[in-house]
């Protein structure tokens, strides 16, 4: 393993403090965003590193191209485009890096057609703001948010923003923390066709603006910092003159089922992995990270997985269905094969190769 390699891919190794070995970066890609936050959350508990994902995280198998590529993307301060078919781990990656190396939950941004990059950074609901304004008229009180703000640290003298404004997954990524966050911006091939250069000029840049907060600012008399809450925790944390500008440039998973292509200026700014559909000593391994089953039984139902995917697209996750439901059900050999057959159903009518 090179020197400059942090992330190991081994899922029987303990979560480390290996990101504290990463290289320095480019001089391209450096930041100096401030004030500096620490890890969020107790990275020493796998539960609060991954919550949700914890099993998947443990038991990812990992690939010597996938380790390689990771660990490039983190060097270079790169965003890392996985590409391959369903059931392929892309997702799974990101879980599995943020646990080794004990990066904090996983920020996650799930995209849709109607994504906009403005979703990811942040949300500001004017409408409660100004509901809480006439409340407070009402009442004689001050509207919430002005004057101090949260904990006497919000811009003095501003119209309460802050209190009605999030930071979302990509936002709260691009925070200075002193190590990197994990953000997975999942199925970023659904998104319209503007979303993948302007999400490409946030992570150039390695900062964003927001315009809300930076008004305040202007009008404030004696304060310019904002206590707004980021995504994933109830903690507000602090924003000067509305600009945001990360430390550590987050380890960002970009997945893709290979359904578009991307611009070439997008592309070329990305690490790009590509994963295929497992062979059957990598289905072996998978099988034996997440079920204990017997060695026949997993062999019978890998080579039936096998024998079905030469005419149409299946996903590991399907045969790992298959596999536990089967042992659970304490089934014969006959009616364990008639349900798997139910259980593998095809994803595509045809076979399509890697899916790419």
């Amino acid at each position: 393993m090179p020197d400059w390699s942090v992330y190991t891919g081994n899922s029987d190794s303990q979560p480390h403090d290996g990101i504290d070995r990463l290289p320095p970066p480019p001089p391209w890609r450096a930041f100096d965003g401030e004030p500096v936050l620490p890890p969020p959350g107790d990275t020493d508990d796998e539960a609060a590193v991954s919550p949700d994902r914890v099993h998947r995280a443990r038991t990812y198998v990992a690939t010597p191209e996938s380790v390689q590529l990771v660990n490039a993307a983190l060097v270079l301060r790169r965003p890392l485009l996985v590409t391959g078919p369903p059931g392929t781990g892309k997702s799974s990656l990101a879980y599995a890096v943020a646990r080794e190396l004990r990066l904090g939950p996983v920020l996650r941004w799930n995209i849709t057609s109607r994504s906009a990059l403005a979703d990811g950074l942040y949300q500001y609901d004017p409408l409660s703001r100004l509901y809480a304004a006439r409340q407070a008229a009402r009442t004689g009180a001050a509207a919430p948010g002005t004057g101090a703000g949260r904990g006497g640290a919000g811009v003095r003298g501003g119209d309460g923003v802050e209190d009605h404004l999030h930071l979302g997954p990509l936002g709260t990524a691009l925070l200075p923390y002193e190590r990197p966050r994990v953000l997975l911006v999942d199925e970023i091939d659904k998104s319209d066709l503007d979303l993948p250069n302007d999400l490409l000029n946030v992570l150039e840049e390695g900062q964003y603006e927001i315009p809300e907060l930076m008004r305040a600012a202007r009008h404030s008399a004696d304060g310019t910092t904002a206590e707004v809450l980021a995504d994933g925790t109830d903690a507000p944390v602090t924003v000067t003159r509305g600009r945001v500008r990360c430390r550590a440039f987050p380890f960002v998973v970009l997945t893709s089922n290979g359904e578009r292509e991307f611009p070439p200026a997008f592309l070329r700014r990305c690490v790009r992995l590509k994963l295929r559909r497992p062979d059957r000593e990598q289905l072996t391994d998978i099988v034996r990270a997440h079920l204990d089953t017997p060695a026949g039984e997993a062999e019978h139902l890998i080579n039936r997985f096998l024998a079905r995917a030469a005419d149409g697209e299946l996903a590991t996750d399907q045969l790992l269905n298959a596999l536990y439901l089967t042992g659970v059900a304490g089934l014969d050999a006959d009616s364990r094969d008639a349900l798997a057959e139910q259980l593998m159903p095809y994803l595509s009518a045809t076979a399509d190769g890697d899916g790419l």
